[in-house]
């Protein structure tokens, strides 16, 4: 009788629901975000520990200013040809999305997924991996293929299924997969990719290698159950992944 007389003297329990501000259609006013100025962000040392960066979860790193100039610590100071060859990379990519999505437009094949204004998550990503490291992509990572040297061909043959198609038909079109590259197959199921990536980043350090591991997903597989478990997993073990 006592809990019941306490409890009755608490307030409701509310759920909250998040919502987003805006919807499409709507305008809208960003004025309310801090933009910080470029090149202001400290870059910490690679051995600087955790609870010293937790700050910089609510900080944006810019590394271009207004004029597109790269400015302050996080400035990588890549050379002329490595910037051209990441760049002719991402617009390969580009082109390459353009073409095949027209060709799936057309019903030639049966879906295409682009990574318009994504190319860089994968080109430059890959090219600051070691090429025996370990890509765990989503459908929308083909950069990395093709900053490996993976040839265009392949790629279409899959895509629309012929006969010359490595695999045979046997995988949807853009989930592709490549042992040679170290290009773990594509699934269409949302963030599967994610344990498997910790697991092989765990067998990779228990077996005293030096390769690691890099996985990629969309913000909307974070909500899977797949996501939280192999961040879990990654953080207990210190597993090598990206």
């Amino acid at each position: 009788m006592a809990d019941e007389k306490s409890k009755s003297n608490l307030p409701p329990l509310t759920l909250h629901v998040p919502e987003p501000k805006f919807r499409p259609g709507d305008a809208v006013d960003y004025s309310d975000l801090n933009i910080p100025v470029a090149g202001a962000q400290a870059r910490p040392d690679i051995s600087v520990e955790p609870k010293d960066m937790q700050g910089m979860a609510y900080e944006m790193v810019r590394v271009l200013d207004d004029d597109h100039k790269v400015v302050g610590p996080w400035d990588p100071k890549l050379d002329d040809e490595t910037l051209l060859k990441m760049l002719r990379t991402m617009v390969e990519v580009r082109t390459f999305d353009d073409r095949l999505h027209r060709q799936q437009r057309q019903g030639k094949t049966s879906f295409y997924m682009k990574c318009t204004g994504e190319e860089a998550t994968s080109v430059a990503a890959a090219m600051a991996l070691h090429a025996d490291d370990m890509c765990f992509p989503s459908y929308r990572q083909q950069g990395i293929l093709f900053a490996r040297g993976y040839p265009m061909i392949e790629m279409v043959n899959q895509i629309f299924s012929n006969k010359a198609d490595k695999l045979k038909g046997r995988q949807l079109p853009i989930m592709y997969s490549s042992r040679e590259l170290n290009f773990f197959t594509v699934s269409g199921n949302l963030t599967t990719q994610y344990p498997q990536a910790v697991g092989w980043a765990m067998a990779s350090a228990s077996k005293g290698d030096s390769r690691i591991a890099a996985v990629w997903c969309g913000e909307g597989s974070t909500a899977e159950g797949d996501f939280h478990a192999a961040i879990t997993f990654a953080a207990v073990y210190n597993a090598p992944v990206i």
